[in-house]
């Protein structure tokens, strides 16, 4: 059920620990993650504590809260955790039941207090308004990225309903940041709550901020602040989510933030998220992208037709079954000449057979794995056929993958792939 009642009672148990915290508030469908991710590097390279609160974690839960690229160490996590606990089980005698995902916001507001960060940067669950993020009464900014049609059983059938969620983060007089790039919908409904509430509202325009001198594959490289500096997610939607990361760096600037264009620079060639168009191994090309909506879906199509134009492209795709997966299959046909699919570890996944079926009624080659590593080593096995496998779908499949691809394509031909690789 909808509602900050829970999270409210739940922090208030705890002190209010929220309430202490100097936040960056980011809500959207697509690039959350990224751009949350570009502002945490770039405040932590300028020498401040930064938390960076996300979700869904890919390999380790503490992925979702962490400081300073540092996930939160177990102790830690086995301290805040206790806490709410114990004051979960106190509300629920009053009848008052925490969500699990108001329960670790919770713990990461604790933790964050705690360790008295300077700066967190907050991305929202789902949707805006009745996100448990959302208890925050003023960020320094707030972030809307890009929207499209997901979770429309939640959020609403239309780009207008989704984008009035999200516009729910959004406080009276809090500047907030969006993208010109943005759908024409969305920036109308984003207006028109910007300006009921007095809130600054910015239109970023990524080529206003930066120059882009050369992109691939593996990023591009950009001209900001007189500083060449190489950007390491590609593709044009990822410049839109760094020209709201500094469309908001502008923000805090003028809340007198000291954040210099070196930090700039080393925050945004520092940064790293897996499974964003992330290079498993670049000889045979192998990307994994957790693309899981129609928004998502349509940029790494964008991406694989500029970068790999008249290529043979190999997919491995597992999906949740709520998504729009007639518009999702549809996109991908125009894109992939081969499919595997596989079923994700996750109740909502639908199932591989079915999903191979929609494809092969759009007339797109495709067969069905057993089960995860029966699905990745027939695509190692087909792939000496194709240019490129693309693994997506879903950041589910993502961390049900990720360790096991980079193993199996170590064994198999490993040349150099991500230089973080030692993360797996």
């Amino acid at each position: 059920q909808p509602g900050l009642e829970r999270i409210r009672a739940l922090c208030a148990r705890l002190g209010d620990p929220q309430e202490t915290l100097s936040c960056i508030h980011v809500a959207g469908t697509n690039g959350k993650g990224s751009t949350c991710t570009l502002l945490a590097s770039i405040l932590q390279a300028a020498g401040y504590k930064v938390g960076l609160y996300t979700s869904p974690y890919v390999l380790d839960f503490r992925e979702r809260i962490q400081i300073n690229g540092a996930m939160i160490p177990v102790k830690a996590l086995d301290d805040v955790t206790d806490v709410v606990r114990r004051e979960t089980e106190a509300l629920n005698a009053e009848g008052i039941y925490p969500t699990e995902f108001e329960a670790v916001t919770a713990a990461a507001f604790l933790y964050y207090r705690r360790e008295a960060c300077d700066f967190v940067v907050l991305e929202t669950g789902l949707g805006g308004r009745f996100d448990a993020t959302n208890l925050i009464k003023k960020p320094l900014v707030s972030v809307i990225t890009s929207i499209s049609l997901d979770h429309t059983k939640v959020l609403g059938s239309t780009i207008e309903q989704i984008a009035w969620e999200k516009s729910g983060i959004i406080k009276p007089g809090v500047p907030v940041v969006t993208s010109t790039r943005q759908d024409p919908k969305a920036i109308a409904v984003i207006q028109q709550t910007s300006t009921e509430l007095a809130a600054p509202l910015i239109l970023s325009e990524p080529t206003a901020l930066f120059s882009v001198l050369d992109a691939s594959l593996f990023g591009s490289r950009i001209e900001y602040e007189n500083r060449e500096i190489h950007f390491p997610f590609p593709g044009n939607h990822q410049l839109d989510n760094l020209g709201l990361a500094l469309s908001a760096i502008e923000v805090l600037r003028r809340q007198n933030v000291t954040l210099t264009a070196d930090a700039a620079k080393q925050g945004i060639e520092s940064a790293f998220i897996p499974a964003r168009t992330e290079i498993i191994n670049k000889e045979p090309l192998i990307i994994l992208d957790g693309s899981h909506n129609i928004g998502g879906i349509c940029a790494l199509r964008d991406l694989l037709c500029r970068h790999l134009q008249n290529k043979r492209i190999l997919a491995l795709v597992g999906m949740m079954e709520d998504k729009d997966l007639e518009s999702v299959t549809a996109v991908m046909c125009g894109v992939f000449d081969r499919i595997v699919t596989v079923t994700p570890t996750n109740p909502r996944s639908i199932d591989a057979e079915r999903f191979a079926e929609l494809f092969r009624r759009k007339g797109c080659p495709a067969k069905a794995a057993s089960d995860i590593e029966d699905g990745v080593d027939l695509a190692l096995r087909l792939l000496p056929d194709f240019d490129a496998l693309i693994v997506c779908g879903s950041l589910y499949l993502a961390s049900d993958i990720r360790t096991l691809l980079y193993n199996k394509v170590k064994l198999r031909f490993y040349k150099g792939g991500n230089k973080n690789d030692h993360d797996c």
